[in-house]
């Protein structure tokens, strides 16, 4: 019985640094996830970057073809460029300012959530190794209350 209290004090030790390492361990490898959701996040701002890079080049091709058919129609119909066919020209060359501008503002928009769910993933990532750290301190502090009480000292 007598070497089980002699022991005890070593048990109870290992096992406070036991608990301390893995805390750490949990800490860093939840920070290491969210810096990892974070980068995806980047990526994915980066894609939709380029998505509409294309898809405006895609567009503007399509819209010349459109406006090269309206042309070749009116003029093969007898009518000439000027007056109404000339103000369909225009409107749709308006219309087509405003569909770019709500492409490139919903990929702003877009990117811009991305780039914040980033430095959310990479804030909730500092947050868990800060909470890992304090349970740290909690397992160093009770370990050597328990040691303490052990020794009989407190």
């Amino acid at each position: 019985m007598a070497w089980m209290a002699a022991a005890a004090p070593y048990a109870v030790g290992a096992l406070g640094v036991a608990q301390y390492q893995q805390q750490g361990a949990i800490g860093k490898y939840n920070q290491a996830v969210n810096n990892r959701n974070a980068q995806v996040a980047e990526q994915q701002a980066e894609a939709i970057e380029k998505q509409t890079e294309f898809d405006l080049a895609r567009f503007d091709q399509q819209f010349e073809q459109l406006q090269g058919q309206t042309k070749v129609a009116t003029l093969k119909s007898g009518v000439t460029l000027s007056g109404t066919a000339l103000n369909n020209l225009r409107y749709n060359m308006e219309q087509k300012k405003i569909q770019k501008n709500v492409m490139e503002y919903n990929s702003k928009v877009a990117v811009n959530q991305k780039i914040e769910d980033a430095n959310f993933a990479r804030i909730k990532g500092n947050i868990a190794r800060q909470q890992a750290k304090l349970a740290q301190i909690g397992t160093i502090a009770s370990t050597g209350t328990s040691l303490l009480q052990m020794k009989g000292i407190i």
